[in-house]
This record gives C-alpha cells, structure tokens and sequence, in this order.
C-alpha cells in the first residue's frame, strides 16, 4: 500500500468570516494537492475561528450545512480529502466539532470533541459522547480527535486497539502549553503505535496565543514533519509499511495486560 500524502494547514484564517476561511481553504487545498497529498488537515474551529466568543451560537451550522457543502466542493475540485473543524449546531446543542470529506466531496466521518478545555468551550459547547470515529482513506484506518482530547492516553489508546493508524487532531494549541506539541504527541504516536498529524492554529486571536509547531508524529517516535510559528503548510507521508515494522518492533499493544487495569475505570 502506497504512503497517504498529509498536508498539514497551520493557520487560523480569518477568525469570525466563513467565507474569508473557506477562501484560505481553497488555496491550500489547491497547493497541498498540487504537493501530492491526499488529505488536507486544518485546525480545530478552522472555519469559523477559534476566540469568536458571541458569535459562536450564530455561526454553528448543521453537519451537513452551507460550510460543509463549501468543503465538499472544494475538495471535490481538487481532487483531495479534507478535515476541517467547526462549530456543529444539532437541535439546541453546540458541539466543537471536525468533519472528514472525502475526495469526491462525500462526508466520511464527523466527530465531536469530548473533552472540553477552558471556561470558554465550557460556556459554548456540549462534550461529544463517542470517543473513537473513524473512516477509511486510501486504504489507511484514519481516527479522529480534537486538541484536548489527545492529552488524555486512553482516548489514543482506545484508537490504537479499535485499529486506528493515523489520528487527525485539528488543535487550538495556545501559550503556554506548547510542550504538548513538541512532547506528548511523538510519545503518544510511540507509546500507541500510530501516526498522529497533529495541525495547530497560530498568532494572537482574543484572548490566546497559539503556538503553531503542528507535526505529524511516527510510531517509531520521530516527527517526521513540523511546521514552525506563523502561517505555513507542511506535507509529510504516512507509510504503511514502516507502520507495520514499528508495530512489530514495539510490541506495547501485543504485551498489554488488560486484566491488571480494572481500577482505572
């Protein structure tokens, strides 16, 4: 099975104008694609803006609604998949959410995040109920989480045993918490066997300072790609075949023993 091409958009648009971020969608879309990549990573809340305070009970849409079919027209055109994170309105609940489009513009997955962070999403936004979504992308079992969610091992852990390779976590990653990028997601890649593309926002927006340094993270431990600082677009490769050497050489998920853990739930 030939590598996936993952582009990785480290950005965060236009905060509080849909159209102005479906516009820096569709240019890095048409240059990811370009790169060869198959999948276009975007940031958690990328089309609407992260710190949009009031505004995000107005700007929450429907899983399937206007900015969804936007993205789907998008990644239609050229030819690429892309997962992007928005504020999901479903009956009178609010959820930070992220959806994955496929290639020819069909929705393959939509998760909502389950841990909330901060006093800000816990004002805004109902936590998700269902940990582990995943879909089927070139052949490569793709799951999904978003920031916060990924600092909690059991949740990439219960991905890693219901078989997912790579993780997609769209993140609003902010001052001072930039250690989560540079350590913890190579860990969590290593320690659960997967890779995990990890696509940050950056620069001051409200009340935060994102750190940018999105990485897509190796099971064998090296981040194989990472962005700096400020606005940038990085592409790297998810290779089964080295997925498959390091699950064999790191046997974490083989020498488990489940029945010593009763007590941690």
């Amino acid at each position: 099975m030939p590598p996936l091409r993952t582009a990785l958009l480290q950005s965060s648009g236009r905060p509080g104008s849909v159209a102005e971020n479906l516009k820096v969608l569709d240019e890095a879309a048409g240059r990811a694609a370009t790169a060869g990549a198959g999948l276009l990573i975007c940031p958690e809340m990328f089309l609407t803006g992260y710190a949009i305070g009031d505004d995000v009970p107005l700007l929450a849409e429907p899983a399937d609604g206007p900015g969804a079919r936007s993205v789907a027209e998008i990644a239609e055109r050229h030819g690429i998949a892309v997962m992007y994170g928005y504020p999901e309105r479903d009956g009178e609940g609010i959820f930070n959410s992220a959806q994955l489009i496929g290639p020819d513009g069909t929705s393959l997955a939509n998760y909502r995040k389950t841990h909330l962070f901060g006093c800000f999403e816990r004002q805004w936004f109902t936590p998700g109920e269902q940990p582990v979504v995943q879909a089927e992308l070139g052949g490569i079992r793709i799951g999904m989480l978003i920031c916060y969610d990924v600092e909690f091992p059991e949740n990439v852990r219960a991905h890693a045993l219901a078989g997912t390779e790579l993780l997609l976590v769209p993140t609003a990653q902010m001052h001072p918490f930039q250690f989560v990028a540079e350590s913890v997601i190579p860990v969590r890649a290593f320690e659960s066997q997967m890779y995990i593309a990890y696509v940050n926002r950056t620069g001051p927006e409200g009340e935060f300072e994102f750190v940018g340094l999105s990485c897509l993270a190796s099971p064998d431990g090296t981040t194989r790609v990472r962005a700096g600082r400020g606005e940038e677009l990085v592409v790297g490769e998810v290779d089964p075949a080295l997925l498959s050497a390091s699950r064999e050489a790191n046997p974490y998920l083989r020498d488990r023993r489940p029945g010593l853990y009763a007590s941690l739930i």
